[in-house]
């Protein structure tokens, strides 16, 4: 029995509760001075990961690929990119994060393929080769316009025309990234068995990119208009509601075989991406039960401001869609912008504070236990081709991407002095570097450690039960969880309130009746709240966790 395989049998529950680390390895740290991140330079500090108390690494893509959308078209699905290293670096890797007590998650990219993959290469030869059908092709409408009205998420009709079959082929996202039909019974068999392939290196587990996105309705429905209200009108894609092209049925019966796999291998896990336009009934539905996924997450919380009413009315929702659905809680990843920036430099602290309080599991994406803003780059320094497209209505994802500071130096000790980053390292990062901030027992860093550490050791908040406080029940823009385990109870609450906000007053006792008394825990980077009797005082960007008697 493997090392992996050992860990996998002693903890099969592990992910509950656990919290992730996201990487995205162009951009975490380069070893070989290319100006590129790499699975070397990530191992090289997979030890300051492993003091962040987090349970998983979740690496974004590293497999062979053209990178028109940067590791999300694969051309390879069972190798690394030269750029990223070998396999040989994959297997040190997992045998360091290992040895380090992390599990360690990949991303899949399943639902489409680059272009320049040998399965698309065979099937647009002509309609008659063995992968023909391996992908969605349709003929034109009789006057040569695409098949529907399905619009891409980067701009444009989801439909290239290919002269060689005379079809048009769909594509969820760049012309580069044509989309796989699943309704083939291979097409569903090949990405299992790639599946596999990792499973049997060692890894714990996969997120899944738009998992929703496998299936699409074979008749070619048209998309209905999406209500006016509701339209982004710098993306085209956003006219239109999204009900025949993604979400078909057939998902949930591949996300049973999925599972079925993934039971194979016991205590590896799935996390999906839910994208789309009504997504926390996707992600209910998806988490449900014990034979889908094992948890997801949605773009509901990412890019969140920290308002309390709509950060209530987000967790109320999903809990009347599921209660046994398993949620994965983020405020940013490699899509969105950066919560130090959404919620406000100043509340970078409160936000992780929140997050820790929540029922599920916790995301970090690198660089926000350091509190780096959304970077602020000039259009020609951008490489993510959604804002090229849609600029400037569309900024793109590359103010999230920049590369990780570790050091106070020109490249932020990323890459060596005098190479040139892949994308520039912001100038304000700079001085909220690693190495900066270790130094400083009180830095955002050292605090968020703590923080994660206490979560880490709560059986509560880890796995325990979660009761909501409804806003009417709070005073304004405070927001409030009861979190339960045992006879334990802990009442977690935080002033959401921006600066100039009035204090609030919090009645305890009208909040958990029948509590006999109260106990505040000590929040890193948090002043001690006030209690007099029982009444709770809370300023505007403080939190308090308090142990319930």
């Amino acid at each position: 029995m493997t090392l992996s395989q050992q860990r996998r049998e002693a903890d099969t529950d592990w992910w509950r509760g656990a919290t992730l680390y996201q990487i995205y390895p162009r951009s975490f740290m380069d070893a070989n001075g290319d100006g590129i991140g790499d699975l070397k330079g990530i191992t090289e500090k997979l030890d300051y990961v492993a003091s962040l108390k987090v349970d998983a690494i979740w690496l974004s893509p590293f497999f062979t690929s053209p990178m028109k959308d940067f590791g999300y078209d694969v051309a390879d699905y069972r190798d690394v990119d030269p750029m990223f290293g070998t396999l040989d670096d994959f297997r040190a890797l997992i045998a360091r994060a290992h040895a380090l007590g992390l599990r360690v998650i990949i991303d899949q990219v399943l639902s489409h393929s680059s272009d320049a993959h040998p399965w698309f290469q065979e099937s647009r030869r002509d309609r008659t080769n063995g992968k023909a059908d391996w992908y969605v092709w349709a003929d034109p409408k009789p006057d040569g316009t695409p098949p529907n009205n399905w619009m891409a998420a980067f701009g444009g009709p989801a439909w290239t025309f290919d002269a060689r079959r005379r079809q048009y082929y769909l594509h969820n996202f760049l012309p580069s990234q044509p989309d796989l039909d699943f309704h083939h019974p291979a097409v569903q068999q090949a990405q299992l068995d790639n599946l596999r392939f990792w499973l049997e290196l060692g890894v714990d587990g996969f997120r899944f990119d738009v998992v929703n996105y496998f299936f699409h309705d074979p008749a070619l429905t048209d998309n209905p208009p999406m209500p006016r209200e509701r339209v982004l009108p710098g993306n085209p894609q956003s006219y239109q509601f999204q009900r025949h092209n993604i979400e078909q049925p057939e998902n949930l019966a591949y996300l049973e075989r999925i599972r079925a796999l993934l039971d194979e291998y016991p205590g590896a896990t799935s996390v999906g991406e839910i994208a789309g336009n009504d997504q926390l009934p996707i992600m209910a539905a998806y988490t449900a039960g014990d034979s889908r996924l094992h948890m997801a997450y949605t773009f509901d919380l990412l890019g969140s401001t920290g308002n309390a009413d709509e950060l209530y009315g987000v967790l109320v929702r999903f809990r009347e869609l599921g209660e046994d659905a398993w949620p994965c809680w983020a405020l940013s990843n490699h899509d969105v912008e950066r919560s130090a920036t959404s919620w406000g430099e100043d509340r970078a602290l409160l936000a992780l504070t929140v997050l820790c309080s929540l029922r599920g599991n916790l995301c970090l994406y690198q660089g926000e236990e350091l509190g780096l803003p959304e970077a602020e780059l000039a259009h020609e320094d951008l490489r993510d081709p959604f804002g090229i497209n849609l600029w400037p209505e569309v900024k793109g994802r590359d103010g999230c991407r920049t590369p990780m500071a570790w050091e106070d130096g020109p490249q932020g000790g990323f890459c060596p002095e005098g190479t040139t980053p892949w994308l520039p390292v912001y100038s304000r990062h700079r001085p909220l570097a690693v190495a900066r901030q270790e130094a400083d027992p009180d830095s955002l860093l050292n605090r968020i450690r703590r923080l994660l550490k206490l979560r880490a050791d709560s059986d509560t908040l880890r796995q325990g039960e979660q009761q909501l406080l409804a806003p009417a029940a709070l005073p304004a823009d405070v927001f409030g969880v009861v979190r339960q385990s045992g006879g334990r109870h802990l009442l977690c609450l935080a002033h959401l309130g921006r600066q100039g906000a009035a204090a609030a007053r919090v009645r305890l006792d009208a909040l958990v009746p029948g509590a006999d008394g109260w106990s505040s825990l000590a929040l890193p980077g948090m002043a001690t709240p006030r209690l007099e009797g029982r009444e709770l005082g809370l300023d505007p960007g403080q939190a308090a966790w308090m142990a319930i008697s």
